[in-house]
């Protein structure tokens, strides 16, 4: 039987990765869409009908994909990824809805579908729960270091000292004010494990830290452009549906 799937993502690879895995676990599908922020996917469910299955990343282009569930309704089973801790995961275990973390391995796709397959397609979600931790997941992180690539061998980069990350050819890089150093993360993972109080991510590929931001000026199409510290080679444009969180974050 061919389930309809829509996938809510916006890490292009994740998608590219996510569809090859459903393939190997032999789970037919049709891909009705992929969409990457919570004002698109809102959007969608008010325009369409329910799909069978929904892959849904917990942090998107423009917020934290639980606002979806505050603004219109979901009727669909959804199989969460995210790229956050593990204490996190199992406190996601909200009834029948599942979470898997990022990277995605391929047994936990299957036991997930598996799940999916036998609760008879169907979900309930529990809401007020999910509206709990969206605001728990405010709480900032702890982690201070990062382990990263020197010459042939590793050392420990303090978080204090990145002004950002970017994301290049699959490759993420940290910089410092004289370093820029290969990290082994995707930007998702990165972003996830940082104090989201001093760090932000403005589009899909870069995260810049508050204390590196020199100057904000208007950009085309309702965005603004940051100058930051050490850029190298960089531009740093804030994409439009994050704009006003980000002032609102520089703000703060």
């Amino acid at each position: 039987m061919t389930m309809q799937i829509l996938i809510i993502e916006d890490e292009i690879r994740a998608v590219s990765q996510l569809q090859s895995m459903l393939k190997a676990c032999d789970f037919t599908f049709e891909l009705l869409g992929i969409i990457d922020t919570v004002e698109d996917a809102v959007l969608w469910f008010q325009q369409n009908e329910a799909p069978d299955l929904v892959f849904m990343d917990i942090q998107l282009a423009d917020g934290l994909s639980f606002e979806i569930f505050q603004k219109t309704t979901v009727k669909a089973p959804i199989i969460f990824t995210t790229a956050f801790d593990q204490y996190a995961i199992q406190a996601f275990k909200v009834n029948s809805v599942d979470y898997l973390l990022k990277p995605i391995q391929k047994t936990d796709l299957k036991g997930a579908l598996d799940k999916f397959l036998q609760s008879n397609n169907s979900s309930t979600l529990d809401t007020a729960t999910l509206k709990q931790l969206l605001s728990d997941l405010q709480v900032p992180a702890v982690r201070e270091g990062i382990l990263v690539k020197s010459g042939n061998g590793f050392v420990q980069l303090k978080i204090s000292e990145i002004l950002y990350c970017y994301s290049e050819d699959s490759i993420t890089f940290g910089v410092t004010r004289d370093k820029r150093f290969i990290i082994e993360e995707t930007i998702d993972e990165l972003f996830g494990s940082l104090d989201q109080t001093k760090f932000f991510k403005i589009n899909r590929a870069q995260v810049v830290a508050k204390s590196s931001v020199l100057k904000i000026e208007p950009y085309f199409n309702h965005r603004v452009i940051l100058s930051v510290s050490n850029p190298r080679d960089q531009e740093f444009i804030v994409s439009r549906p994050k704009t006003s969180d980000f002032k609102n974050w520089m703000n703060g």
